[in-house]
């Protein structure tokens, strides 16, 4: 399944869940000798919440939220009727995210997920700072000073402003600041380019996958980002090269994510 092009192999874990999970990723990840994606989702059942959702990128590591991949397990749970519910609570290791599924033809055509809070403490993203705020901080990198400006939505992120969306800079760059010493466990690091206050278009370089065709938690980090720099207002459309998403960041704080999700084919393999 994809999220406007971030795409994972979502595996039905409500009986049993496979072993050796971030070696079977890497295995199932790999596009030439494996199925091919960004990660494997692994859809688990749950003592606080409707479902769980695990995340193992193509690395092998396990992240914590992925909000793209949320929108598909709503999607999975509520087309293979798992439940009959349009409002549902996924644990994931970031918190319990409520999804509001928007259906037609009695299968889920897009979803709006509660994103929750930002977070811009240094200490809860992590990023290692003196200030209060990590906002257009200056970073030394091979290619001068560039500003960043660190938001977590459940997972870390670096949200650079630019002109320069090339894969050039966006791969070097990306692969560079993804381990820079300033994030304790790595990060992921967003390309973005103001269009107007309504629209902003950008690329990602998430950590343990490389670019990837979209990131709805880097999505809601650069709508973030934009507002507190004065950049844009509380509700943008974000471009990525998968496709849109709608962001809004309430009045209630929390941020609001909507976007599509499509099932490409499904099958078995031995594990």
């Amino acid at each position: 399944m994809h999220g406007i092009g971030n795409d994972y192999i979502y595996i039905n874990c409500l009986d049993e869940e496979p072993d050796n999970l971030p070696q079977l990723s890497m295995r199932l990840s790999d596009r030439h000798t494996g199925i091919g994606g960004d990660g494997i989702i692994l859809i688990c059942p749950s003592d606080c919440a409707d479902f769980k959702m695990r995340i193992f990128n193509a690395d092998g590591s396990e992240a914590k939220m992925c909000g793209n991949g949320s929108r598909c397990v709503g999607k999975f749970v509520f087309d293979k009727r798992l439940t009959d519910k349009k409002t549902i609570t996924l644990e994931t290791l970031a918190g319990i995210k409520t999804l509001d599924l928007h259906t037609k033809d009695n299968l889920v055509e897009s979803v709006t997920v509660d994103m929750g809070c930002p977070n811009l403490n240094p200490a809860d993203i992590p990023v290692i700072a003196t200030a209060e705020r990590v906002v257009e901080a200056p970073v030394e990198t091979s290619r001068g000073t560039t500003a960043i400006t660190a938001v977590s939505m459940g997972n870390p992120h670096g949200v650079i402003f630019t002109e320069d969306l090339s894969t050039d800079n966006v791969h070097h760059l990306g692969a560079e600041l993804e381990k820079h010493p300033m994030w304790p466990d790595r990060a992921n690091i967003e390309f973005a380019r103001i269009d107007s206050p309504e629209h902003i278009t950008m690329r990602v370089w998430e950590r343990g996958s490389g670019e990837t065709m979209a990131c709805g938690t880097g999505a809601c980090a650069t709508a973030i980002a934009a507002a507190v720099t004065g950049r844009a207002g509380r509700k943008v459309t974000v471009s990525l090269p998968g496709g849109d998403l709608g962001i809004e960041w309430s009045t209630d704080g929390h941020v609001y994510m909507t976007g599509g999700a499509t099932t490409v084919f499904e099958g078995t393999i031995e594990i």
